[in-house]
C-alpha cells in the first residue's frame, strides 16, 4: 500500500512540473488568433470607406465551392426589398429568397472576375435616393450599385433574364410581318322567303269553286297552270256583253251615223278588258269570240312559279272580291337575315360578299351578297338586321333553316401584323415586349388596330417589321418591366435634383444634404406634427395613389406605417428626421 501511494505522488508531482509550459504555448496561440482577426477587421474597414474604393468594382469572383462571396436576398411579394444576407420582409414578414445575379452579356466565355464601372450608388428601399460614394441609406442599408453597362446597353426599361428562367418560363417569340388584313365577321343567318318572289292568289268577283287543280300545299306549280274553276253571275254577265258587242259590231259599222262605229269597237275593247280584269286570260277571251258561246265556268290560271306555300280554297266554297285562296312563293332565290352588332357595322356594306355554310351539309359553301342593311337598331337585342341574297337553283335552302354566315372585307393588302397573344392590354394600354436577344427584353406601349380572323392584329403605332416580339410568357415580363418602370421614374426625378448626397458614414449625426444644413431645410417648411416620435423608415411612399400619402409618416405611438405596413422607429434612429422640426 505505501508502495503504490508512493508511485501515485511521484506522477502528480512530474505532471506539475510540465503544465507551466504547456499554458505558454495555448498562450501563444490566442494571441496569434487575436491578432489575425484584428488585422483582418481593420483591412476591412479600409476598404469600406468613401473613397477608399476606386471608381471601378469588380464582379464578386466565387470560392471554392463555387458560391457567391456576397448574395442579395429579396422579398418575393416586394422585389423593391432588397439586403445582404437572409432575413425577413420588413413589409410582409416573409422569408426572403436569394436573388439571382445576372451574367453580363460580355462575360460570357470571359474570366470570372471583370472590372465594371460604377456609375452611381442607390438606395435598395428608396431608387430615388442616389449618391457619388458608396455608404448607407437614411434606413441604414447598403447602397447598391449602378453600372454602366446596365445603362449603355439597354433603356431603364430593359429587363434581363438568364437562358434557364426563359427557358423554364416557356417564352416563345414570333417576327412582326406585313401582309394583308381582312376583316371577317361570323353570324347565324336565318332563311326565309324573298318577298319579291311570293305571290297571293284571290279572285276579283263573287262566286263558287267548282273544281280544284291544285289541291295542296307544297306542290310545285308553273306560270299558266290551272289553279281552279269559278262559276260567278258577274263573270257570265261579262261574257254575255263581250258576245252582244261582237254581234252588235258589223250592224253600227254601215250606220251612217258617223260616231257609231267608233263606238261599237271601243265597246268591245271594254268587254275584253272586264274580263281580264277578273282574270280570264286572253286564250280564254279568244275561246269565247271564236266559239260565240258563254262558258258558266272559267279556269283562273297560275300567273307565278314557285311552290304553293299556303292553299286555303276548298271545291264548293264561296268565294268574295279579295278573299286569298293561294299563296305561290318562287325558292330559287331566296333571302338570309343576319344580326350584326353596332361595333361590327363598320365593316358591313351592300354589295359586298357572304359565304353561307349549312351546319348538316360538309364541304358546301353558298356564295352570297349583301343586298340591304336595316337603318334601325333593335332595341330590346341591339343588334342591327341585315339581309343577304342568294341563288337557289337546286331548292336546298328552305325557308326556316339556320345557317353559319361569314362576311369577309379587305382593309388593307400591306398592314403590319402581331399575333394577339404579343401584347398585354390592360384596358388602359397595351404592351408588348420585344426580345432583343441575349436574354434582354424591352417593354414597348403599342396602338392596334383591327383584328383579324387568323388572330392577327394590325399594329398602328409602336413596333416595326422584322422585331421579335414575346407571345408567350409575357405576364411574367410584365411584372418585373412594372417594378423598373417605377423604379425608372423615381430615379430619373431624383437625379434631375442632384442635390441629395450621401453623407460620411463616420458622421451619421450631421444633416443629409452637403448644400444646406439642416436647420435651413427645416426652416424651409419641412416640419412633423408637435408630438411625433416615431416614423416610418421609409421617408417617401412613391407607390401610393394619393400625394398627400407619398411624403414621410410620423406617429406619436409605436406601430406599423398604415401606408406600407413597415414596423415605426424612434426618431432619433433615423438620420433623415433631422431636416425636420417640430410643428410650433
Amino acid at each position: 500500500m505505501n508502495l503504490s501511494g508512493r508511485r501515485r505522488r511521484q506522477r502528480m508531482t512530474r505532471a506539475g512540473r510540465r503544465s507551466p509550459r504547456r499554458d505558454a504555448k495555448a498562450l501563444m496561440t490566442l494571441v496569434v488568433a487575436a491578432v489575425a482577426l484584428v488585422a483582418g477587421w481593420a483591412g476591412g474597414r479600409w476598404l469600406a470607406r468613401p473613397g477608399g474604393a476606386s471608381e471601378t468594382a469588380e464582379a464578386p469572383a466565387t470560392d471554392a465551392a463555387g458560391g457567391d462571396t456576397e448574395q442579395w436576398y429579396t422579398c418575393g411579394m416586394h422585389p423593391n426589398v432588397l439586403q445582404k444576407g437572409p432575413g425577413e420582409c420588413p413589409i410582409c414578414h416573409m422569408k426572403l429568397t436569394p436573388l439571382k445575379k445576372q451574367d453580363d452579356a460580355g462575360a460570357v466565355g470571359g474570366s470570372s472576375v471583370q472590372e465594371r464601372k460604377i456609375l452611381y450608388w442607390r438606395a435598395p428601399m428608396d431608387p430615388g435616393y442616389i449618391s457619388e460614394t458608396p455608404g448607407k441609406s437614411p434606413m441604414g442599408m447598403d447602397l447598391v450599385p449602378v453600372y454602366a453597362d446596365e445603362s449603355d446597353s439597354a433603356s431603364a426599361h430593359t429587363i434581363r433574364i438568364d437562358p434557364v428562367t426563359i427557358q423554364n418560363m416557356g417564352i416563345r417569340t414570333e417576327a412582326v410581318q406585313r401582309g394583308p388584313l381582312v376583316k371577317v365577321i361570323r353570324t347565324v343567318g336565318r332563311v326565309d322567303y324573298n318577298e319579291q318572289s311570293v305571290t297571293y292568289i284571290n279572285t276579283k268577283f263573287k262566286g263558287w269553286i267548282e273544281r280544284l287543280y291544285v289541291d295542296q300545299t307544297g306542290q310545285q306549280v308553273a306560270r299558266g297552270q290551272p289553279l281552279f274553276d269559278a262559276y260567278s253571275p258577274e263573270l257570265y254577265a261579262a261574257q254575255e256583253e263581250y258576245l252582244a258587242a261582237i254581234r252588235n259590231l258589223p250592224l253600227l259599222e254601215g250606220s251612217t251615223f258617223a260616231p257609231a262605229p267608233e263606238d261599237a269597237a271601243r265597246l268591245v275593247q271594254a268587254a275584253v278588258t272586264k274580263l281580264e280584269y277578273m282574270d280570264v286570260s286572253a286564250e280564254q277571251v279568244a275561246r269565247i269570240r271564236d266559239t260565240g258561246q258563254v262558258e258558266k265556268a272559267l279556269t283562273i290560271h297560275s300567273p307565278a312559279e314557285g311552290i304553293v306555300t299556303e292553299k286555303m280554297a276548298l271545291e264548293g266554297m264561296y268565294v268574295m272580291p279579295g278573299m286569298r285562296l293561294y299563296t305561290i312563293a318562287d325558292l330559287s332565290r331566296i333571302w338570309v337575315y343576319v344580326d350584326i352588332y353596332e361595333y361590327q357595322l363598320p365593316w358591313v356594306y351592300v354589295g359586298q360578299p357572304a359565304r353561307m355554310t349549312l351546319p348538316y351539309v360538309t364541304g358546301r359553301e353558298f356564295p352570297g351578297k349583301v343586298v340591304y342593311v336595316y337603318p334601325y337598331l333593335e332595341q330590346q337585342t341591339r343588334v342591327i338586321k341585315v339581309r343577304l341574297e342568294f341563288e337557289n337553283p337546286a331548292l336546298e335552302l328552305k325557308p326556316g333553316m339556320y345557317a353559319n354566315v361569314k362576311l369577309e372585307s379587305e382593309l388593307s393588302r400591306d398592314a403590319l401584323l402581331v399575333p394577339r397573344e404579343a401584347y398585354i392590354d390592360s384596358g388602359e394600354r397595351k404592351v408588348a415586349f420585344v426580345d432583343r436577344g441575349g436574354g434582354k427584353f424591352d417593354p414597348r406601349e403599342i396602338q392596334t388596330g383591327v383584328e383579324a380572323e387568323d388572330g392577327m392584329v394590325e399594329v398602328l403605332y409602336g413596333l416595326d417589321e422584322g422585331e421579335v416580339v414575346v407571345t408567350s410568357g409575357q405576364f411574367l415580363l410584365d411584372g418585373e418591366s412594372k417594378l423598373k418602370e417605377a423604379v425608372a421614374k423615381m430615379m430619373e426625378a431624383e437625379r434631375a435634383k442632384t442635390t441629395r448626397r450621401m453623407p460620411d458614414p463616420e458622421r451619421q449625426d450631421h444633416a443629409l444634404s452637403h448644400d444646406a444644413p439642416a436647420s435651413n431645410v427645416a426652416a424651409a417648411g419641412r416640419t412633423m406634427p408637435t408630438d411625433a416620435a416615431y416614423a416610418c423608415p421609409m421617408e417617401e411612399h412613391p407607390a401610393e395613389s394619393e400625394v398627400a400619402r407619398r411624403g414621410p409618416y410620423f406617429s406619436a405611438d409605436p406601430g406599423e406605417c398604415p401606408w406600407c405596413g413597415m414596423t415605426l422607429k424612434p426618431l432619433e434612429d433615423l438620420s433623415w428626421t433631422e431636416q425636420y422640426s417640430h410643428e410650433k
